[in-house]
């Protein structure tokens, strides 16, 4: 027995086995068959190769430097500043040209201010006192301009006071202005400049138009007959935003300015185009809300004739632009090609299966197809002397 059994099982080695079809003569299932089939097809054809671009290897490290300047001049005249004109270096902080920038619209200005005593704020809870006891000296005022001296100063009959306190006085008191400093800044122009790069491609693009024209930049502002001149107007980029630019330039305020880059390279360089988009980052549902608005203080400083210091402090209301850079380029490849290819077969696989399961357990007659699907085998024992003879093809 066990000589037969080796035996057997060497020859089996060359034995070549076959899958048994059965064709079952339903309309109904041979129908579902082929609607599986078509929406398979049609979703690996229409949304895997022509809108996902499943045939193209993609590169989304995008590489990218973006530089900013901003142009324009105004003139104001106020009791604090007197006449003065504004230009670039007057209101673009940093000077650098980053990606993140600040354009000033409007000022609290406190002039003169020398470090000595004076009273605190009356706006700043902490400051309230009623006596020289509610001034502990050498106690920093919370949220405040400088150190408590111990002493309570009050306004006439007043009983509730502000502590002195030793800071650069006079303190600020004044309120924000109801109208911007610099209301004509809408019309001053942004250039913003980025340079691209896919390393795993070793493709490389700028959002200004490739020209030898040096007045070009001088004499274009960005729009659909100029999408490679990056000059935009600050009030038409504002206004973009669905923001009205008076109104933000009050408490000030952040835009975000999106660069979209979606590159396919399989095309020539030229339909690589950049796409802009514009939004309000802070909040502007309520006017009124702390969280509104964009503002920072930064001062001047001076020396008088006897060389004692003194500074003229800024609270600065303004627009923050924040610009960011996005992208993705793709270009064809054989393997993402196949591994595609492969999922949409597999897919017509996972479609037979799912017929399957209906012909033999969900229609009528499904023990029907069943049997002739399934065959049960059994294995029979036979006499010894025929366990060694060999079973021959029929003549």
């Amino acid at each position: 027995m066990g000589q037969a059994g080796c035996k057997g099982l060497s020859q089996s080695l060359f034995d070549y086995k076959t899958e048994k079809y059965v064709i079952a003569k339903n309309k109904k299932v041979g129908l579902l068959y082929r609607l599986l089939q078509v929406s398979i097809l049609t979703y690996l054809v229409v949304w895997v190769f022509l809108v996902k671009k499943g045939y193209q290897d993609t590169d989304t490290s995008l590489q990218s430097s973006i530089v900013t300047k901003v142009k324009g001049v105004t003139f104001t005249n106020t009791s604090e500043l007197g006449e003065r004109l504004w230009d670039v270096a007057d209101y673009v902080i940093p000077p650098q040209g980053e990606n993140v920038f600040f354009v000033v619209t409007n000022l609290i200005v406190t002039a003169n201010q020398r470090q000595e005593t004076c009273a605190e704020s009356e706006s700043i809870p902490d400051a309230w006192c009623y006596t020289d006891n509610d001034c502990p000296p050498g106690e920093p005022v919370v949220a405040g301009n400088g150190v408590k001296t111990g002493r309570c100063l009050r306004v006439g009959s007043m009983q509730r006071g502000t502590c002195e306190v030793f800071a650069w006085c006079p303190v600020e008191t004044k309120p924000r202005p109801v109208k911007p400093l610099l209301g004509k800044a809408e019309d001053f122009t942004i250039y913003i400049k980025n340079f691209i790069r896919f390393p795993k491609f070793n493709f490389s693009k700028t959002n200004v138009l490739d020209t030898n024209d040096r007045s070009f930049l001088k004499s274009c502002q960005f729009g659909p007959k100029n999408p490679y001149c990056p000059i935009f107007r600050l009030g038409s980029v504002v206004s973009w935003t669905g923001s009205n630019f008076q109104e933000i330039a009050v408490q000030g305020g952040v835009i975000g300015i999106q660069i979209e880059w979606d590159c396919d390279l399989d095309k020539a360089p030229s339909e690589c185009n950049p796409h802009y988009s514009f939004s309000r980052l802070d909040n502007k549902f309520s006017e009124n809300s702390i969280s509104s608005g964009y503002n920072f203080r930064f001062a001047k400083y001076y020396r008088d004739a006897a060389g004692v210091e003194f500074r003229t402090l800024m609270k600065a209301y303004g627009i923050r632009f924040d610009v960011m850079v996005n992208g993705k380029a793709g270009k064809f490849s054989l393997i993402p090609t196949v591994v595609n290819i492969g999922s949409g077969v597999a897919l017509m696989g996972a479609g037979a299966f799912f017929c399957d399961l209906v012909l033999i357990y969900f229609i009528k007659k499904s023990h029907f197809y069943r049997d002739k699907k399934y065959e049960e085998v059994r294995s029979v024992m036979l006499p010894p002397q025929q366990c060694e003879g060999t079973l021959e093809e029929p003549p």
